[in-house]
């Protein structure tokens, strides 16, 4: 007998116990240090799209045809770094590279700052040669009353570090006094690559406008990272990567994201590692590829809580909630235009409506939770499971399903248990290499009975207590043999059902095969 799905730890807890332990600067594989590059792949000035296209099927393949990300070393010489003290309007330093001028401090030349203090005003860094500047933030204290704290105007590359036992803060104006297209638009806000690293904290408060921006590529590796923004939380735009260090992020727009939709390769989200925490009135993570190998992804709340045309995850725990769909693969021009009613063109049964053949989701590894009150996954293409652990909590209402795949939906291993709403249940493909069932129930059922499928001796095969309201149930496992005969009985209700055939009405990804 197996009980499904396997109880991995509530991401909820693991993220609020993380706060006391840091770790420092780990990098995953995929991402290189010191301002080199692991991640293949360039970018076609030729080729624009607002989809981003890949031949890969897991990460690594992914990010071979992706741009580059590069990754600034985090580690430094403090006794070759440049002290800045920060006080009320101005600070002071023994260096012609920074310049206080009221109440903007202006960094000049690549080296090592260390700021500590607290400054009411901004840091700007115009570096026009070559190198890394390297802020350090040793207990730093910046709030600004004309635009962004830290605003990064010229640079080769610039890496924040925040310094072990540091406490830092940023806040940006209330109304930022430029406004024009190449402003900033964040409380640390760079128009260069940008690295943000160490192992100590940082608060950073958008008053008026997002918290982090990185215009170019953002890649944190560590630290304890706190962001609440009026606006989006945290963007990069060819690609934001999370490889180390404990992100909290809670904004009234997007929280997560990558923008570039232009570049092929390009407008990536990666997270390899590390603790992710966000909460959005929007979108939660979101770019034209959402890819994840490893860490911890909690996205409490949510329009859509995870978003890409290409979305991958080959590893990690995620938990994601959200007021319309959980996982939505869709083009980033046209997210809601293939979401429609049932027996509508364009609508939630899978195979019946038109796919974009552009468009995938793959899950080979890792646990995945959805509480969704839209589709829990939803693919306006094809969508394709090898491996994890994928719990879908759908909606309880009729108009959307657990499960929304236009194309084709094929599942070859893990284990997969969607319960939600009848009226748009979709299934596998029934040329899927494991086999799954699928059960329409007479009535709904309530949070907390449990589902008990026994096979045709009447041995009982598996359990499962769904935690919110359902009428549909979709399993697939390794469990079952395809063409077999099961029961799937909840509370005093039986329902007879056969591996690979879905009850009559139910939409198919893929096609229907015999």
């Amino acid at each position: 007998m197996r009980h499904l799905p396997p109880r991995w730890p509530r991401l909820r807890a693991a993220v609020a116990g993380v706060a006391a332990t840091v770790l420092l600067a780990g990098c995953g594989a995929s991402v290189a240090s010191d301002d080199t590059t692991s991640t293949s792949g360039s970018t076609s000035g030729a080729t624009t799209s607002a989809v981003a296209t890949s031949d890969g099927t897991t990460v690594e393949e992914v990010l071979a045809d992706d741009i580059a990300v590069e990754t600034g070393d985090t580690s430094y010489d403090a006794s070759s770094a440049t002290p800045v003290t920060l006080h009320g309007t101005s600070a002071t330093a023994d260096s012609d590279a920074v310049t206080p001028s009221d109440g903007t401090v202006t960094i000049s030349a690549a080296g090592t700052y260390v700021l500590s203090g607290e400054l009411t005003g901004q840091v700007v860094v115009d570096s026009a040669g070559d190198g890394v500047v390297r802020l350090v933030l040793d207990d730093a204290t910046i709030t600004s009353e004309v635009s962004a704290a830290i605003a990064v105007t010229d640079a080769e590359s610039v890496v924040v570090v925040l310094a072990d036992g540091s406490d830092n803060a940023l806040t940006d104006a209330t109304t930022y006094a430029d406004t024009s297209d190449d402003a900033p638009t964040g409380a640390l806000w760079s128009s260069a690559d940008l690295t943000v690293g160490g192992s100590g904290s940082l608060t950073v408060t958008g008053t008026s406008n997002n918290g982090i921006v990185g215009k170019d590529g953002l890649v944190i590796t560590g630290g304890t990272i706190d962001v609440t923004s009026v606006d989006d939380g945290i963007i990069g735009k060819d690609y934001l990567v999370l490889t180390d260090g404990t992100v909290t992020v809670d904004a009234a727009g997007d929280t997560f994201k990558a923008t570039n939709t232009d570049d092929a390769g390009t407008g990536f989200v990666l997270v390899e590692g590390g603790e992710l925490a966000v909460s959005s009135q929007d979108d939660g993570i979101k770019g034209t590829q959402v890819l994840v190998s490893g860490g911890t992804v909690l996205v409490s709340g949510s329009t859509e809580a995870l978003e890409g045309s290409l979305v991958v995850i080959d590893g990690g725990d995620l938990e994601l909630h959200s007021a319309d769909d959980g996982v939505n693969v869709a083009s980033s021009d046209d997210s809601a235009s293939t979401d429609g009613q049932a027996g509508q063109t364009g609508g939630g049964m899978g195979g019946g409506a038109e796919a974009d053949g552009s468009l995938h989701l793959y899950v080979n590894g890792g646990t995945l939770e959805v509480w969704a009150s839209g589709d829990g996954l939803d693919s306006n293409g094809d969508a394709t499971i090898t491996g994890g652990d994928i719990t879908v909590y759908g909606p309880t209402t009729d108009g959307n399903g657990a499960l929304d795949v236009n194309g084709t939906f094929d599942v070859s291993g893990g284990t997969l248990v969607a319960t939600g709403s009848a009226g748009m249940m979709v299934a596998p493909s029934t040329d899927s290499d494991q086999a799954w069932i699928a059960a329409a129930l007479d009535s709904t059922a309530a949070a907390g009975t449990e589902v008990v499928v026994t096979d045709e001796d009447g041995t009982e095969v598996a359990s499962y207590t769904p935690e919110k309201d359902y009428a549909s149930i979709v399993w697939s496992s390794a469990d079952l043999e395809q063409g077999a005969t099961y029961v799937v009985t909840v509370g005093d209700s039986s329902t007879t059902v056969t591996a690979g055939e879905a009850p009559a009405g139910t939409g198919m990804g893929g096609p229907m095969g015999g």
